[in-house]
């Protein structure tokens, strides 16, 4: 715990990018070992696949060159599947911001449809786009330490592939919708802006504000909606990477409701299916307008700094004259 002048007692956050190295807990959830939901449930040649490169992950530390992944042809085969099915709805079902950044990475030969690239690769690109880099992690983070790494413009994502008798779909993350999901929105700059936003909130947060910004998240960055010329076109790496999901989303079958961080906040959602209501925001911009001013809005007595060229920061008085993100 930390403490403020005040007396006040703040649950221990990294200050630097290094840091992340405690950020690792992972939530049992979804396991193919022993969930029989689980597509991989009793295949024991995927269970070992997977836990061999979970392990891989679970030995990363900040600064360590990422670990090259021989992926096999059947691992290959399963993107390609995913990969070509996606394409055909790109342009009927998803945001102008992921089809101009998804073009540009194929262009760049970083995204191809017939090899999974390497994280290493990825992150070279991200880097010069928005600052984003994707560190390795062996599974679902809790909440707190996912949103964490976000501050610093750090994505966890996980190596292993969903099962392949399953390829349109993952009940969990996995690597496909890390980097058809998550990568071409993290070269937005809004997107990215607005993931740094919700991880700097994080920072320090109680146990209550980290829910509620874990489903803010949810909403807006893996499930949100947006409109471009009166139609529904997704945003959130929720959609971008499941071919059912997506098609649910934007059709008349669910719910769609305006996003409204506040409201967003406390609506609970479903993790083990399609959701039943999505939010939908006018523009990235707008998204992006309504979460900061949401962060304003949150009760806590300081705020947080955050330095670009150190990739750190500091907790000060809220009442002084600071900016949540200087970048």
């Amino acid at each position: 715990m930390t403490s403020m002048d005040r007396g006040e007692e703040i649950p221990w956050f990294p200050r630097r990018v290094s840091e992340l190295d405690r950020c690792s807990k992972c939530v049992t959830k979804y396991e193919p070992t022993n969930d029989p939901r689980h597509p991989g449930h009793g295949d024991t040649a995927y269970i070992m696949r997977r836990q061999f490169l979970n392990d891989q992950a679970i030995n990363y530390r900040h600064g360590d060159p990422i670990s090259f992944v021989e992926y096999t042809e059947e691992e290959h085969a399963t993107w390609t599947m995913v990969f070509e099915k996606l394409k055909t709805l790109h342009e009927s079902h998803t945001c102008l911001a992921y089809r101009q950044n998804l073009r540009m990475l194929e262009e760049a030969g970083v995204l191809t449809a017939n090899r999974i690239p390497q994280v290493a690769d990825v992150n070279k690109y991200l880097m010069e786009k928005t600052g984003f880099i994707l560190r390795p992690c062996s599974g679902l983070l809790s909440a707190r330490d996912f949103l964490a790494s976000l501050a610093f413009r750090v994505f966890q994502t996980t190596t292993y592939l969903r099962h392949h008798e399953s390829p349109h779909h993952s009940p969990e993350p996995d690597l496909i919708h890390e980097l058809l999901g998550h990568v071409p929105m993290f070269a937005d700059p809004f997107i990215a802006q607005m993931s740094q936003d919700i991880g700097l909130m994080s920072l320090g947060a109680t146990n209550d504000q980290i829910e509620k910004l874990a489903t803010v998240y949810w909403f807006i960055i893996e499930f949100g909606l947006c409109r471009e010329d009166g139609q529904l076109k997704a945003i959130g790496a929720g959609l971008l990477s499941a071919y059912g999901e997506l098609m649910h989303a934007c059709s008349d079958v669910p719910d769609h409701k305006e996003f409204d961080p506040q409201i967003v906040s406390v609506q609970t959602y479903e993790d083990s299916g399609y959701q039943p209501l999505y939010f939908v925001a006018q523009s990235l911009q707008d998204a992006l307008v309504k979460l900061r001013e949401y962060a304003a809005s949150m009760p806590r007595s300081f705020a947080i700094i955050y330095d670009p060229l150190t990739k750190s920061v500091q907790l000060v008085e809220k009442d002084k004259d600071v900016v949540l993100s200087a970048r």
